[in-house]
Order: C-alpha cells, then structure tokens, then sequence
C-alpha cells in the first residue's frame, strides 16, 4: 500500500518467461499492487496473457512507461534496450525495477543511476541472489570479520546446454549485449563481490569461447581486488551434466564458507569447526529462488510505496565496469588494468 493507504500502480514491460513465472504472477496476487497495464512490442502475446492475469490494460512499451496513472515500472525487456526504457521512465517519475543488467556499458549503467537520484526515486535491480538467506548469512561472517583475511573467492553458474531450434535476442550480440558473461556472468559476479562488499578492482584476465552464434557460450575471468584478493569465476550455457551448478566460496586465514548449501568452517582452538548456522525454509514449500525473488519485489514495492528509502549505490556501475574489462582482456589477450 501506498503511504496514502492505496495499492500503488505499475505497469510490466515485457512478456517473457521472467515476467511470465515471476513478476506478474507475484504481482497479481498482492492485496498492496495494482497491475494496472502490460506492454509488449508483441500486443498479441500481451493480450493473452492479461486475459490470463486480469490485466486490464494492453499498451506499447513506449505509453506504458510514462503512464500518469502508473506509480511504478517493471521492466523485464531485452538487455539492450534496459537502459532507454529505465531512464524514460525515471524521467516520468516512476519508480523502476529493471531485470539485469540495468546497461550493457558502464556509462550506460552511471545514467540509469543519476536519472534515479535526480528523480528521486527507486531503482531496484534483478539480483535476487541478495535476498537468499544463505547468501546474507555468509556475507554477515566476511562483513563481521569472523573468516580473517581474505585470500580468494571462487564463483561459477553453469548451466545445461538447451537445443536452439531458432535463435532470439539472447543470441544476438546488440540486443543482449554478449553471451553468457552478460546473462550468467552479471549475476555470479554480483553475487562474489556483494558476499565480500564489493571492493575494488584492479586489474583482470579473462578468456571466452563461441559456438554456434555471435555471442559467447562460456567465460572464465581471474581478477585482483584491493587487498589482494584474488577472484576467480567461470560462467558457461553448454554444461553437459545432469543439472545446473550454481556456487561460492569465499577463503580467509580463519575460515571459509560456501554455498549452496551454505557451509561455514572456521578455526577454533587450533582446528576448523563448523559453525554453519540454520537456514529457514520458504513456506509452502516454495523454492529458494521463487522466494528470494519475492524478497526482492517486496523491496521494491515498499520503496515504490514510500514505507522505506532508497538504496541508491553504484554497485552495478562497477559491475559493468568488470565487464567491460573481461570483454576487452577476452578481444585483446592481454590482462586489462582498472
């Protein structure tokens, strides 16, 4: 509910499957949420689906962001376009949730930023991975210094690979803006650096490899943060195994930890223990993603409402300046320096 004690109104930009599996359905149901209109640039897919929905307004992407009767804008779009549609809607005074990554560039995501804070209003990004309680539990071990000094993070998602009869925008380089660095990479690399706070990065070596299409299908980076700290992440959509793997651990002098599931050892009296704390299961039996996900709609509805203040960092403009690195260590061969 709004400050005013009415539901706030927002408009979902995009029918794929995020938007399909998450975004309406956990929208749709809230007593404090209107859904009020959906966009697509395909108005028959949109209109299918908000009769399945109860959605009562279908409009092009372009009306829905800057509606006067929307409180807020979920966009859930191709990478490419995340930043126009991002800042158009900023600049009509919606409140924003953007699927990430919020740009394909740095400077791209340093706009999405500054419109926000001109604005002066909240901008919510994809990660759902924050929201996972094994994740907060492990950052709050690094954050309170319970591991000792770090040495090394480790990170991967790789997933299986997935017949492609007919190639989409993930396979195109300007709509996606990369492969599997941008689409697996972002959000394992989110998740390395925000268990450890995000320090600075100084320099980075990466390799990738292509397959059948522009973009790449796998990418391996080693990169140093202030401190020493050594990261190492491989991201990969043509796993051959019989599941996805998703992972982290984290290496100090004290102690480590990893997840899923979270594991945490640490040294006590001469010898490693384990000192891994409890995690809560989702109720009813939801998924630790499906509910992370809530989590982080949760955030920003309240932010949307007015009931908390925005968190506005500029964790996800160094993030795409990594990125961008890897890129340029992967085209040149060389370590790139930041």
């Amino acid at each position: 509910m709004s400050e005013g004690g009415s539901p706030i109104r927002v408009a979902v930009v995009g029918t794929g499957a995020i938007s399909q599996v998450v975004h309406i359905p956990m929208m749709v149901e809230r007593y404090d949420v209107d859904v009020a209109v959906l966009a697509d640039e395909d108005p028959h897919k949109a209109r299918t689906l908000a009769e399945r929905f109860g959605i009562p307004d279908v409009v092009e992407p372009e009306v829905a962001l800057t509606r006067e009767d929307v409180d807020g804008v979920l966009i859930c779009t191709p990478n490419g376009v995340h930043e126009d549609m991002a800042i158009g809607a900023l600049e009509a005074g919606k409140h924003v949730f953007v699927e990430r990554p919020i740009a394909t560039s740095s400077a791209g995501a340093q706009r999405v930023v500054d419109a926000a804070r001109a604005a002066g209003r909240s901008l919510t990004v994809g990660m759902p991975h924050r929201f996972r309680p094994e994740v907060t539990a492990l950052r709050s071990f690094v954050a309170g210094g319970e591991l000792g000094p770090l040495y090394a993070v480790r990170g991967s998602w790789l997933t299986r690979k997935a017949p492609i009869t007919r190639p989409t925008w993930r396979q195109d380089r300007d709509a996606a803006g990369g492969g599997a660095l941008i689409d697996l990479g972002v959000p394992a690399l989110d998740l390395c650096l925000w268990i450890v706070g995000y320090p600075e990065i100084h320099r980075v070596f990466c390799r990738t490899w292509t397959g059948d299409h522009e973009v790449e299908d796998a990418a391996t980076l080693l990169f140093e943060a202030e401190g020493g700290v050594t990261f190492t992440v491989e991201v990969s959509n043509r796993l051959f195994a019989g599941e996805d793997r998703y992972y982290a651990r984290v290496m100090g002098e004290d102690g480590s930890g990893s997840l899923p599931p979270l594991s945490v050892h640490k040294q006590l009296g001469g010898r490693p223990i384990d000192v891994t704390p409890r995690q809560p299961r989702p109720r009813g039996g939801e998924s630790p993603y499906m509910n992370a996900y809530r989590r982080l709609l949760d955030q920003f509805v309240r932010e949307a409402a007015g009931r908390s203040n925005p968190d506005m960092s500029d964790d996800h403009v160094r993030l795409m300046r990594l990125v961008e690195a890897a890129y340029e260590s992967a085209a040149t061969g060389a370590e790139v320096t930041l």
